[in-house]
């Protein structure tokens, strides 16, 4: 299964490194980030695991809730874990999911039979509060993600799901965004006092609605 923008993420049941969850029961209404490893055990998959929980703060602040998944079996994840606390002098705090069926990689299409038979790659889903698939990252298994960058995107999403703007290339929060084009120039000042720039009929900046 491929999933897209827009699509209904799959919910499902699973056994984790803190219990049995439902996914759905999970969010709640919150925004999720759901991330898939090869392998526990594994060097990168350490320094992810570390920094997603280095980053608990930044993800709680953005309403969003973590969970990782690999093929492992829970006695794995658990050992696992205290050598990523210990190697990442980090807490763990979010649950890893135990899915040795393989169920949720397949939900997801976290396996690229390509790469490997076997093992999911690095799949990375954010998910609205609607549980609509907002963003899909795939990286190789030889490469770690950037976690500020998955931060900096979810930002992006909850201030465009609000707001009738874009964000450019590079964009941080606070930064000036774009109008969208359905807008015209004229309606700009009466939804965006604080001004704009006309760069271009098309191209059209403002400084961010909600700071």
């Amino acid at each position: 299964m491929s999933l897209r923008l827009g699509d209904i993420a799959p919910n499902f049941k699973a056994t984790t490194s803190q219990g049995e969850i439902d996914f759905y029961e999970f969010l709640g209404d919150n925004w999720g980030v759901l991330f898939s490893h090869p392998a526990d055990y594994t060097p990168v998959c350490t320094t992810e695991l570390g920094k997603t929980a280095l980053l608990k703060d930044e993800f709680a602040k953005r309403g969003v809730k973590v969970l990782a998944v690999s093929v492992d079996p829970v006695d794995k994840h658990l050992g696992w874990i205290k050598d990523i606390n210990e190697t990442q002098n980090c807490d763990v705090t979010f649950p890893i999911i135990a899915d040795e069926d393989r169920t949720v990689a397949n939900l997801y299409g976290m396996i690229h039979p390509n790469a490997s038979e076997t093992f999911t790659v690095r799949s990375l889903f954010v998910i609205g509060p609607d549980k609509k698939v907002k963003l899909t990252i795939t990286y190789p298994a030889s490469t770690g993600r950037n976690f500020y960058e998955v931060l900096r995107v979810i930002d992006s999403l909850q201030l465009t799901a609000k707001y009738s703007v874009a964000t450019p290339a590079d964009w941080k929060d606070g930064e000036d965004v774009i109008v969208v084009p359905a807008i015209p120039t004229s309606e700009i000042p009466g939804r965006f006092p604080k001004g704009f720039t006309e760069i271009k009929p098309y191209l059209r900046t403002t400084p961010q609605p909600n700071k």
